[in-house]
Order: structure tokens, then C-alpha cells, then sequence
């Protein structure tokens, strides 16, 4: 008799959550790694960036003669060779967990690629390349991946009306969640209206959270005192709160849209890799365990939480002391609003260093 304890990455699917691979690469998708993440661990999704696309391109030797190829091409942009090489990955990711896609009717299996990072403030831009890159794809399990700056706010609502399935990035704060929400939902009414089928598109609403914890420690710390004990708590907290909000958006008068075939939009965990080595590993898994939800992690937190990761629903548990570590940071004058339009500015910021970094790789 097999003695071996359940793999928790397997348990978490039956408390409704979604792990998906926070990395992508043609070393992964070659040498059989991701196809054995999606069999031995039900890997759910991948998700990519410019961050992600510049380490695989640096790294991995399969990206050599493809690009000596593209750069042969005076015809050809930097970004243009960059998407050449992007894409043809997505396509091959798509294709691993197309069976996935296909055996959930389309609830699980997704891929993500984003826009480039120039279009964080220019809507149209980004509807454009949203558009160009699905059709470049040509698979039913692309996520675009935008932005929630304003712009991309009516980015998503065109790119959901157009039934373009969106995973929205960079949100750091309730008001992040909310606009997201209310701008899928508008996205989603008008594809419906429009004689589109509901069931075909996806959202999801990508909360960061380790750089949360990142920034409000340092304020914490130069407070000192008693609140040093509120440090490590913030970013949690905030997820907590935001599945709290994503329960009332989606459930009530939701259930109309629903009836339509009308998905919610799940809240995922993004910037799950524990950045404090003082906190545990597995921090960001652990804590936020439930049902409708994704968590993306990187290579790192995956093997960890499969090492000595405990599956519990533990999201709905604290939440009145989630409401409590907010009020708290509220009576120091922390303002958590403004922290998240502050990681947001950053976060854009470290994508466009990462994409100019690409384009001086794929540059002639």
C-alpha cells in the first residue's frame, strides 16, 4: 500500500483553487517540464511578461538560431522579432493545456500574454495589440494580458466586449479590484448584447501582493514601536478583503448574467514569491486557499508548497482581522490607496525596463 501523502498542489483543486506556473520558456516547453507540471501537479495556467520573456531569451540556447533568423530580416522591428518569438511559446503552451481547456469547457487551461508595457496609458493602443496578438495566437485559451491603469480600465471593457478573454494585471488595492470588476462586467454585458457567447470569454483580476508587504513594512518600520507588529499582515489582508468584495460583486444581481452563461472573474494572487526571507515560503499560498480563486507562482513557491505546502481553506478566516489590519494601518496614516497607485507606477515601471531590455536583445 502507497503510504505517500497527497501532493497539496492536487488537494488545492478540491478546495476550488487554481495553481497556475508564473514562468515560461522554450526550455520548459522542450525538455518536458511543463507537461509534467500540468500532469503530475494540474497545473491550470501560465502566465508570461516582459520580465519573464527577457530571462528565457537570455537563457535558454533554443531562442539562438530562431532570432539569428528574425535579426537576418531587416524588415522586421525589434518588437516585431520579440512577438515572433513570444508567440510562437503561447502557441505551444496553449496547445500543452489545450486538453485542460477543453475537459473544463473552457474554466481552466489559460495562457497569458501582456501587451508591451509602452500602452499602459493609451487605450487604444492597447485594444489594437490586444487584438493583433489573440489573432496572432490563434487559440481559444489566450489571455491577454492588460494593464489596470485608467487606459487599460477601458481597454478591458472593449477588449471583454469584443470577446477577447483578459487577465487584468498590476492591481495593488480595493479600488483596483473594483474598477476591474465593474469595467469586466460593463465588457461582458455589451458582448452579450452583441450577440456574442459568454461562455467563450474569461476573466481574471490579478492582485499583487508581495510588494504590498515590501512597501508597507519599510512604513511601518520607520514608525516604529507598536507597529512593527503589524508588518507581514498587509498584503494578505488586502486579499482577504478583495475576495470579500469579489463575493458581493459576484453574487446577487450577478446571478442574472450568470444564467446567461456569464463566468465571474476570479480574483488571483500574483507576486506570490515571498520576498522577506523572515516570512515563510509559502506564505502567500497558505493564507489564501479558496474557492474561485488563482494562485500564479513562480518555479520556487511551486516546489515549496509541494514540499511541505498545507491545502486548508484558510481565505475566509480572518476576515475581520484583515478589516482590522486596514483600519489599523488607516489610524497610522497609511494610506492604502495610495500605496497601491504608487506599486502600480512601479510595477509599470520594472515591466518597460524589462521590455527595453527585450528589444535591445532582438534589436539588429
Amino acid at each position: 500500500m502507497d503510504n505517500k501523502p497527497m501532493n497539496p498542489l492536487i488537494r488545492l483543486h478540491a478546495l476550488g483553487q487554481r495553481i497556475w506556473l508564473d514562468n515560461l520558456s522554450r526550455t520548459l516547453l522542450r525538455d518536458g517540464t511543463l507537461k509534467k507540471l500540468v500532469t503530475d501537479d494540474r497545473i491550470a495556467g501560465v502566465t508570461s511578461n516582459p520580465t519573464i520573456f527577457f530571462k528565457a531569451f537570455s537563457d535558454s540556447e533554443h531562442y539562438r538560431e530562431d532570432l539569428q533568423k528574425l535579426k537576418a530580416d531587416p524588415a522586421l522591428t525589434a518588437e516585431q522579432r520579440y512577438e515572433a518569438l513570444a508567440v510562437a511559446d503561447i502557441q505551444n503552451a496553449c496547445d500543452i493545456l489545450q486538453p485542460m481547456y477543453k475537459s473544463t469547457a473552457g474554466d481552466d487551461g489559460y495562457v497569458s500574454l501582456e501587451v508591451s508595457p509602452e500602452l499602459a496609458h493609451d487605450a487604444a493602443g492597447t485594444i489594437a495589440a490586444g487584438m493583433r496578438l489573440k489573432a496572432a495566437v490563434k487559440r481559444d485559451n489566450l489571455m491577454i494580458k492588460v494593464p489596470a491603469t485608467a487606459a487599460g480600465l477601458q481597454a478591458i471593457e472593449e477588449l471583454i466586449a469584443r470577446g477577447c478573454s483578459v487577465n487584468v494585471t498590476l492591481m495593488f488595492s480595493l479600488k483596483h479590484v473594483h474598477d476591474v470588476a465593474q469595467a469586466y462586467l460593463r465588457g461582458i454585458t455589451r458582448h452579450i448584447e452583441g450577440g456574442g457567447d459568454a461562455r467563450k470569454v474569461k476573466s481574471v483580476a490579478s492582485l499583487f501582493l508581495s510588494r504590498v508587504d515590501t512597501l508597507i513594512d519599510k512604513r511601518l518600520e520607520a514608525i516604529g514601536g507598536d507597529a512593527l507588529a503589524l508588518r507581514g499582515r498587509s498584503a494578505v489582508a488586502l486579499a482577504r478583503l478583495s475576495y470579500r468584495d469579489f463575493k458581493a460583486t459576484f453574487g446577487g444581481e450577478f446571478k442574472a448574467l450568470a444564467k446567461k452563461g456569464v463566468r465571474p472573474q476570479p480574483m488571483l494572487w500574483a507576486s506570490t514569491g515571498t520576498k522577506n526571507p523572515s516570512y515563510s515560503d509559502v506564505l502567500y499560498v497558505e493564507s489564501l486557499i479558496g474557492p474561485n480563486t488563482v494562485n500564479t507562482v513562480p518555479d520556487a513557491t511551486l516546489a515549496a508548497f509541494r514540499d511541505h505546502g498545507r491545502a486548508e481553506a484558510t481565505l475566509e478566516t480572518g476576515m475581520d482581522a484583515a478589516s482590522e489590519q486596514f483600519e489599523a494601518l488607516k489610524r497610522l496614516g497609511i494610506d492604502m490607496e495610495a500605496a497601491g497607485e504608487t506599486l502600480q507606477a512601479e510595477g509599470l515601471k520594472l515591466f518597460a525596463d524589462s521590455f527595453s531590455q527585450l528589444l535591445a536583445l532582438t534589436s539588429g
